[in-house]
């Protein structure tokens, strides 16, 4: 019989109340900017991809939560239902895209030009191997457009497993096909050790 996967999925009960996060919010801000530190990737000039965790979506959660003054178990749901497609589960990598962009003629310029961005990343393993992403559905039905991109997109990558053997081997690069925005850049080693953690376990 195999063994039984526990999903890494949040519930009501992992999330503090405003009162009790406030106690411990300047502690557990230190430890996942950390965290964030090992797992954002800059992609070229103005596109930031982070690699999300339990941990991450946690905290956007609980800062969710603290900026709208959400007490209702209702509303922790709603957010739960926002984030938790976000935490990645064994065989999985799941990224937020930033498209980073500070002037209203930085964002005319950009925007109509990376439609499709969200589907042109790649993860490339060493022999060569690319994993393509498979993007939020959720997020694709509100916000794709035709002639104009979104400035965030969610997306996740499926590894099976040889490719994840693959990638813990490393090196990884992570690239762009975009042809308006062709980058590539190698994953550090603690940012593959990072990762190669969500795949495994």
């Amino acid at each position: 019989m195999p063994p039984t996967t526990v999903s890494r999925k949040l519930t009501v009960d992992d999330i503090l109340d405003l009162r009790a996060y406030e106690k411990v919010r300047a502690e557990k801000k230190a430890a996942i900017l950390e965290t964030k530190r090992r797992r954002r990737i800059e992609l070229g000039t103005i596109i930031t991809v982070m690699f999300e965790s339990r941990d991450t979506m946690w905290y956007q959660i609980q800062e969710m939560l603290r900026a709208e003054r959400v007490i209702s178990e209702d509303g922790v749901v709603d957010e739960l239902r926002a984030y938790n497609p976000l935490i990645p589960e064994a065989g999985q990598l799941c990224a937020t895209i930033f498209i980073e962009l500070t002037s209203d003629a930085a964002m005319r310029e950009w925007l109509p030009k990376l439609v499709g961005i969200e589907r042109s990343l790649r993860i490339k393993l060493a022999d060569g191997r690319e994993i393509s992403p498979v993007t939020d559905e959720a997020h694709d039905a509100t916000l794709t457009r035709d002639n104009v991109t979104a400035a965030v997109h969610y997306i996740r990558f499926e590894f099976g497993p040889d490719d994840v053997a693959a990638f813990g081997a490393g090196p990884v690069q992570l690239i762009c096909a975009h042809p308006n925005y062709l980058e590539a850049v190698e994953l550090a080693p603690f940012t593959v050790a990072e990762l190669a953690a969500d795949l495994n376990h």
